[in-house]
């Protein structure tokens, strides 16, 4: 199983936004920069996570994208649910009449475990928990004797 771009950098996305909370909103340009992603995909990445809920975008020369929650209460699996829609790694796991051998198939039971563990440690890990290990490791590299 392969997470697209979506997945990938909308998680980095929003991990750089819980970096910047509290602190007003970002504008594109600058996320764009920082995460080496076109500012027309960091619109569109943005465009649906403000959709869902998760983010809330100002207008004008101070505008951008910000958190519309605390990175606390937002998920790794949020974002990622929210951009890739299923995450489960064969369609027979979130719809089992999907397939006339669900029932039966010997290998279902493989892909829904994968499926749970999967969004097991997606809901376990907050943008708040990413964004503080992303400053730990910078802190880690920035140590000079």
């Amino acid at each position: 199983m392969r997470m697209s771009t979506k997945g990938r950098y909308g998680l980095r996305l929003m991990v750089a936004l819980a970096d910047r909370y509290g602190t007003g909103p970002v504008d594109v340009r600058t996320i764009s920069r920082e995460q080496a992603i076109s500012a027309n995909y960091v619109h569109v990445l943005l465009g649906t996570l403000k959709t869902v809920g998760l983010v809330r975008s100002t207008r004008g020369r101070d505008g951008g994208y910000e958190l519309a929650r605390r990175p606390a209460t937002i998920t790794a699996f949020d974002v990622v649910s929210a951009l890739e829609g299923q995450t489960a790694p064969a369609e027979c796991v979130a719809e089992p009449g999907a397939c006339p051998r669900a029932g039966t198939c010997p290998t279902r039971d493989v892909w829904c475990q994968l499926a749970a563990s999967i969004d097991g440690v997606m809901k376990s890990l907050t943008l708040q928990r990413l964004a503080d290990d992303r400053r730990a490791q910078d802190e880690a590299l920035s140590y000079s004797i």
